[in-house]
């Protein structure tokens, strides 16, 4: 098992983008200190009504205060970006880090990117499956001529390449059920997203699992998932903690259109319970780890990313939580099922 904390400094425009970045240092220490095995960050462009710095550059600084942590994309919308750029940069993460990038990627969902990139929405996931070929190909070998629909290199070879060979663990976010399939049908970790309920996602699961064995594929050894995750001495306290944040988190999801991007007829604007429910792993510490244990049942999963805190939180509370789950939580899935 490995467990990783989600640490991106999305905060409202209004806070001081500096001290928020010196906190998010901190934070990444104290998970360090933890126990944690990870830190992931996400990576959204053009995102009001937050601010947020980019992953990349952040992970490269968060390498050398993180000890032997994965340092997670979570994940790198790779369908907006070019992928001879991707390659160079993500290698050079890879050795900054000596070895420790978790390549995760993505499609996005979110107009206003697609617009600003130059591209449209039904080119997003051929975009991204030529772009991961073609990163692979110049990680892999040493001269590479590619001639795309949408990406052309002649006689090309990357300027550095990763220390993990032949290139890091690549993880692919998916939302809808076809996304999950094709995730299958290439082999590939589904990382699972933070936003659909417990139900759906277990379908999904089933689903996956299906369209692996039908590929031919085999399992892979690395089983992703996100949570949105608080603890307190009380479920109460942490609700009532977590409440405020979490739903303008996601009525700023609800205005972005993740919840259009889920599978049914999900919806983020309904109430606080209806939201939580099946969904956010909000109570005591042992409370989360029943929580844990019933996806580790239902969803075979041996990779948890949480994100313990949300745009506006004090630095304070999310650090109080990463400490309990060091001391009450990570314990209990250390002790049974080992280290990752």
């Amino acid at each position: 098992m490995k467990f990783g904390v989600f640490l991106m400094p999305q905060h409202p425009r209004s806070d001081d983008s500096v001290r928020r970045f010196r906190e998010t240092v901190q934070l990444a220490q104290v998970a360090r200190d933890a126990g944690f095995d990870c830190v992931a960050s996400g990576h959204h462009y053009l995102s009001p009504p937050y601010q947020s710095l980019q992953s990349v550059p952040l992970l490269s600084r968060l390498a050398a205060d993180t000890g032997s942590m994965d340092l997670c994309l979570s994940v790198l919308l790779l369908a907006l970006l070019n992928p001879v750029q991707v390659a160079e940069d993500i290698a050079s993460l890879d050795i900054m880090s000596e070895g420790r990038v978790v390549f995760g990627i993505g499609i996005g969902y979110r107009e206003v990117e697609y617009e600003g990139f130059g591209m449209t929405r039904q080119d997003r996931v051929p975009r991204m499956l030529e772009a991961l070929e073609l990163i692979k190909r110049l990680w892999t070998e040493d001269s590479v001529t590619h001639e795309g629909r949408f990406f052309r290199v002649h006689d090309a070879t990357c300027t550095i390449r990763p220390v993990q060979k032949p290139f890091p663990p690549i993880w692919i976010a998916a939302n809808a059920d076809q996304a999950v399939v094709r995730t299958a049908r290439m082999g590939l970790p589904w990382f699972i997203n933070p936003h659909a309920a417990l139900p759906t996602i277990e379908r999904q699961w089933q689903r996956y699992k299906q369209t692996l064995a039908e590929a031919n594929q085999p399992m892979p050894s690395q089983r992703p998932i996100a949570l949105e995750l608080h603890i307190a001495d009380s479920r109460e306290q942490a609700v009532e903690t977590a409440r405020p944040f979490l739903m303008e988190k996601y009525n700023a999801y609800a205005e972005w259109g993740q919840d259009k991007a889920l599978p049914g007829e999900e919806s983020f604007r309904v109430s606080f319970d209806e939201l939580a429910r099946d969904r956010f792993v909000l109570g005591t510490p042992e409370e989360a780890i029943e929580a844990i244990e019933e996806r580790i049942t239902r969803l075979e999963s041996n990779y948890m990313i949480f994100r313990l805190g949300w745009p506006g939180m004090e630095a304070a509370r999310v650090r109080r939580v990463i400490e309990l789950m060091g001391e009450r939580v990570l314990p209990h899935f250390h002790g049974k099922y080992g280290r990752g």
